[in-house]
C-alpha cells in the first residue's frame, strides 16, 4: 500500500483560512449579536492577523465577505443611488399619554378589538437608518433611507461595520433578504473618537448622530472603518423565497440567529399600559444608556395584524413613535440680532452664550417676531432657557427675570433694514416688520432665489444655500431669470466648485425648465401663496395669461383664496419688476403641460372638493391635483364642512384631524386611486 500523499503549502493555506474565517465569524456574533464575548480581544486579534498574512500570501483565497474586509475598500469618486423596493416608512409621532392612548384606540377601533393589543417597545435610536440587502445568504447592497423612496449606496461603508454580518449564519434564510435598522455611534465611541480628533488638531463633532450620519458618507471607506460605528436591526424590507415569523418579536429574534444585533432594551408588552411603563422606564433609563435615543417606539406584535391595518402613505398605522419632551438649558442672551428673509420680514434671534442641549451646541435662538420678543421680555444679559426638540430650531422658552442684571434693556426694532439700510416698515395691526428694500436687498434675493430653487418648487438640485451665495455675492445672480443664463464654465470658477459639479448643476438648471404650472406660481415666492394657494389658483386660471390680467375681486373666487392672499397675488402679478422677471423666465423656455380638458359632468367625481394632507407614495403633489382636476373634482387647501374628501398620505397632522372632527370622509392611498379609477 502507497504511502498517503500530504496536503501542499496551497492545500493547508485553503483549509486554514477557512477555519479562521469560521471562527472569527463565530467570535465576531458572540460579542457583537449576543453581547457574550468568546475568547479576549486578544485572541481576535491574533487570528485576525494570522488570516490577512494567509490572504497575503495566498490573495487567490482572498473572500469579498472576508472579515478582513472590514477595514474598507478604495475611495469611491461620488455615491450612486438606490431605488427602494419597498419604501423605507417614517413613523408618526405622539408627544402625550393622550396621542398614545388615541393611538391604541385607533388600532383597537379598526380590528374591531375591544381587549388590549400586544406590543414590541423599543428605544427609538437617535441615528442614521440604513437598509442592508442580502441575496442567498449574503450581504450585497447598503442603502441610506434618503427621502423614503430612494437613499444613497453605501455598501462598502456598511461593509466596515463589525455588527452587520456579511454573511447569514443560518442556510435556511429567504432567498432575498432586506434588513432595516439604525447605525450609531455608542456614547463612549463617540467621546474617544472626538478626543483623539482634538488632540490631533482636527475638527470633533457636536453630536453622535452627526457623527454616525458623516461617517457612513465618507467617500473612503476606510475612513468609516476607523470609527467606532455599531447597529441595531429593527425590521426588514423585501422578502422573497421564504418566511421569517408570524410576529415582529419573532422577527427580531431569527434576525438575530442570522448574525444580527437587535437592540437589547427591545421589549414585549400586553397593552398600552405597558407601553407606557416602558416610556416612563426607558426615560428614567435614558442618561445611563451607552447611546442616544430621543423616545421609544410601539409596534403591534402580530404580524397578520400589521398586514389588517396597514399604511397610510409613507406611515405605518401600526406603529408609533413617543417622543421625549423637548430638552431644555440655560444661556445667557449676549446679543439680539435681526435676520432678514425671503419676503423682508425682520426676525429677531437671542445670540448666546455656546450652549449644549438636545445634541448640540446651540449659540442663537429664535424670538419669532417683535410680539414674541416684548412678550417674553427678553433683554440683553438675561439668563434664559433655551429649548430644542429634535431637528426643530431652537427658541428661548422663557426668561429668568431674577437673574437680571441692573439696567437690562429690551431690544428696539431697527428703522433701517440691517442688510440694505432701506426703511424697515410695520403696519399697526402685523407682528411682522418687512425691510422694503424688495430685491435691493440681498438677503431677500438670496431667499427668493433659494426658494425657487427649492425640492418643492422648481427643484434644482445643487443649486443650495452656499450656492446661492455666492452667485448673489458675486452679482451674477439678481433674479431667478439670472439662473438660466449661467454657463457651466462660470460656474466652475466658484470656490468648491469643480468642472464635474459645475455641469451637474448647469443640466439641473436646464432640467427645471420642464414644470408644472402650480410648481411655477410657489416658486415665485409671492407672499402668502403656498402650494395648495398655488394648486388653487393654477386651478382656477389654467392659463397663466389670465392670472395675470386677474383683478384682486376675481382671484377672490378661487377657493380658500380670500382677500389678503387676493391683495398679494394681485399687487404681485401688477408690478412691473415682477412682470420682467415672469417674461424672461419664459423667455428662457420655462414650460408646462397644457391644463387638461373640462372633465365630464357625469364623472364621479364632478364638483367634489378634495383637501390632499401629508406625503402620498404614488403621486406628487401636483400629480394628484391634476388627477383630481383631470376627472372633474377640485382641491382645496383647508377643511371645511364643505369639504367632500381629504386623501391623507403619511405625516398628516392637523387637516388630518380636523376632518376626522367634521366627520369629513378621509381616503387612504389606496382608496383615493381606486376612486380615481372610477
Amino acid at each position: 500500500m502507497g504511502r498517503r500523499k500530504s496536503a501542499g503549502p496551497r492545500e493547508k493555506a485553503t483549509a486554514r483560512v477557512s477555519k479562521l474565517t469560521e471562527l472569527l465569524e463565530r467570535y465576531n456574533y458572540r460579542y457583537h449579536a449576543l453581547d457574550d464575548p468568546e475568547v479576549p480581544d486578544a485572541e481576535y486579534d491574533r487570528l485576525m492577523q494570522e488570516l490577512r498574512a494567509l490572504e497575503s500570501d495566498f490573495p487567490e483565497l482572498k473572500d469579498p465577505h472576508s472579515p478582513t474586509m472590514r477595514v474598507g475598500a478604495a475611495p469611491v469618486a461620488a455615491f450612486g443611488t438606490v431605488k427602494h423596493q419597498m419604501p423605507m416608512l417614517s413613523l408618526d409621532n405622539a408627544f402625550s399619554e393622550q396621542e398614545v392612548r388615541d393611538f391604541d384606540r385607533r388600532i383597537r377601533e379598526r380590528l374591531g378589538q375591544s381587549g388590549a393589543v400586544r406590543y414590541v417597545a423599543e428605544p427609538k435610536l437617535d441615528g442614521l437608518a440604513v437598509s442592508a440587502l442580502y441575496e442567498n445568504g449574503t450581504f450585497v447592497r447598503g442603502a441610506t433611507r434618503g427621502d423614503g423612496e430612494t437613499g444613497e449606496e453605501i455598501t462598502q461603508n456598511l461593509r466596515t461595520i463589525n455588527a452587520l454580518p456579511l454573511k447569514l449564519r443560518e442556510s435556511n434564510a429567504p432567498r432575498l433578504l432586506e434588513v432595516r435598522g439604525e447605525v450609531f455611534m455608542p456614547l463612549a465611541g463617540f467621546k474617544r473618537f472626538n478626543d483623539a480628533a482634538a488632540e490631533r488638531g482636527e475638527k470633533t463633532f457636536v453630536n453622535p448622530r452627526n457623527a454616525a450620519a458623516g461617517s457612513l458618507r465618507q467617500l473612503d471607506p476606510r475612513l468609516t472603518a476607523a470609527r467606532p460605528l455599531d447597529m441595531f436591526v429593527y425590521g426588514t424590507g423585501v422578502i422573497e423565497g421564504g418566511e421569517l415569523a408570524s410576529s415582529h418579536s419573532g422577527t427580531l429574534k431569527r434576525l438575530q440567529r442570522f448574525g444580527f444585533k437587535i437592540c437589547p432594551q427591545s421589549k414585549v408588552v400586553e397593552s398600552i399600559e405597558g407601553c407606557l411603563e416602558y416610556y416612563e422606564a426607558m426615560g428614567l433609563a435614558r442618561p445611563n444608556l451607552p447611546y442616544q435615543i430621543d423616545g421609544v417606539v410601539y409596534k403591534v406584535d402580530a404580524a397578520n395584524l400589521q398586514r389588517k391595518l396597514g399604511f397610510i402613505s409613507r406611515a405605518p398605522r401600526w406603529a408609533v413613535a413617543h417622543k421625549f419632551p423637548a430638552e431644555e438649558a440655560l444661556s445667557v442672551v449676549l446679543a439680539v440680532e435681526f435676520q432678514v428673509g425671503r419676503t423682508g420680514a425682520l426676525t429677531p434671534v437671542a445670540k448666546l452664550e455656546p450652549t449644549f442641549v438636545g445634541g448640540v451646541t446651540v449659540s442663537s435662538a429664535t424670538l419669532h417676531n417683535m410680539d414674541e420678543l416684548t412678550r417674553k421680555d427678553v433683554r440683553v444679559g438675561d439668563a434664559v432657557v433655551i429649548r430644542r426638540a429634535g431637528d426643530v430650531i431652537p427658541e428661548v422658552a422663557r426668561v429668568l427675570p431674577e437673574r437680571r442684571v441692573a439696567g437690562a434693556k429690551l431690544a428696539q426694532l431697527p428703522s433701517t433694514c440691517p442688510i440694505c439700510g432701506s426703511p424697515v416698515l410695520r403696519d399697526a395691526d402685523q407682528a411682522v416688520a418687512r425691510c422694503s428694500g424688495g430685491r435691493h436687498c440681498a438677503a431677500q434675493r438670496k431667499g427668493e432665489i433659494q426658494h425657487f430653487a427649492s425640492r418643492r418648487a422648481m427643484d434644482i438640485q445643487g443649486l443650495g444655500e452656499k450656492l446661492v451665495h455666492q452667485l448673489v455675492d458675486h452679482d451674477w445672480v439678481a433674479t431667478p431669470a439670472d439662473l438660466f443664463s449661467l454657463q457651466a464654465d462660470r460656474l466652475a470658477t466658484l470656490e468648491r466648485m469643480g468642472q464635474k459639479s459645475a455641469h451637474k448643476v448647469h443640466l439641473a438648471i436646464q432640467a427645471a425648465k420642464q414644470t408644472t404650472l402650480p410648481r411655477f406660481l410657489y416658486a415665485l415666492g409671492i407672499r402668502d401663496v403656498g402650494e395648495a394657494t398655488a394648486a388653487a389658483l393654477a386651478q382656477h386660471f389654467p392659463d397663466l395669461r389670465l392670472l395675470r390680467r386677474a383683478g384682486e375681486e376675481e382671484i377672490q373666487r378661487v377657493p380658500d383664496v380670500g382677500p389678503v392672499v387676493a391683495k398679494h397675488v394681485a399687487a404681485y402679478f401688477r408690478d412691473a419688476e415682477n412682470a420682467a422677471v415672469i417674461d424672461r423666465l419664459l423667455a428662457a423656455g420655462i414650460r408646462w403641460p397644457a391644463a387638461p380638458a373640462k372633465a365630464a359632468k357625469a364623472g364621479a367625481l364632478y364638483d367634489k372638493t378634495f383637501v390632499l394632507t401629508g406625503t402620498l407614495q404614488s403621486h406628487s403633489r401636483e400629480e394628484a391635483t391634476q388627477a383630481i382636476v383631470r376627472a372633474g373634482g377640485k382641491v382645496s387647501g383647508s377643511v371645511s364642512k364643505k369639504t367632500d374628501y381629504v386623501v391623507a398620505g403619511a405625516e398628516a397632522g392637523s387637516k388630518l384631524k380636523k376632518a376626522e372632527k367634521l366627520g369629513v370622509r378621509i381616503l387612504e392611498e389606496a382608496a383615493f386611486l381606486e376612486i380615481l379609477k372610477t
